[in-house]
């Protein structure tokens, strides 16, 4: 994945604003329906389409649930997050905390569906909400002292509600064991 120039410190920076916002530290957990809500942006679990659009709702929930994970939904300027909650309560997590990042970020709005019926997909848009999504839901200093402490993914992972892939993206992307083993070996080496 290539950034744009000063995009991984520019979402850090929104990682940490919003944090703030909230009231809430780099190694709090973070909720992402507060923050859906502290940002005015409704959130619907899937399966409150099983009325109104029961086949669709039944297939995405309870025979392809891996096909679809979660969208915003525009009517004029304002937005909407579904997302599927027959998954994981950590995939949710991230589910939404994507769909919020898009809206941090301000991403345009497209039609979901380009010609012929195929999926439109901006991946350098996908690839800055997957990273904000998961610096909003694991800070650098979250992921640092997950390592810090000595904690396996799945504990890390469980302390801020997240998969435990997401847990090891975030400790792999910010060099948290890099960086704390190096801090060690200075450590001691001084004194």
């Amino acid at each position: 994945m290539a950034y744009r120039r000063g995009f991984k410190k520019q979402a850090n920076e929104i990682a940490a604003e919003v944090r703030a916002e909230l009231g809430i530290g780099e190694l709090d957990r973070l909720d992402p329906l507060r923050l859906a809500e502290h940002l005015a942006i409704p959130v619907i679990p899937l399966s409150d389409f099983r009325r109104d659009a029961p086949e669709a709702a039944a297939y995405f929930l309870d025979q392809d649930e891996a096909s679809f994970s979660g969208v915003t939904v525009f009517r004029g300027h304002h937005r909407a997050i579904v997302y599927n909650d027959a998954h994981a309560q950590g995939r949710q997590n991230s589910d939404i905390a994507h769909e919020l990042a898009h809206a941090l970020l301000m991403h345009e709005p497209g039609p979901a569906f380009g010609e012929g019926g195929c999926r439109n997909w901006n991946a350098d848009d996908e690839d800055e909400a997957n990273f904000l999504g998961a610096a909003l839901l694991v800070p650098e200093q979250a992921a640092l002292n997950a390592v810090r402490e000595g904690l396996d993914e799945r504990s890390a992972a469980a302390t801020y509600g997240v998969t435990p892939k997401l847990m090891r993206w975030r400790i792999n992307v910010t060099g948290a064991r890099r960086r704390v083993e190096r801090s060690r070996t200075y450590s001691v080496k001084g004194s």
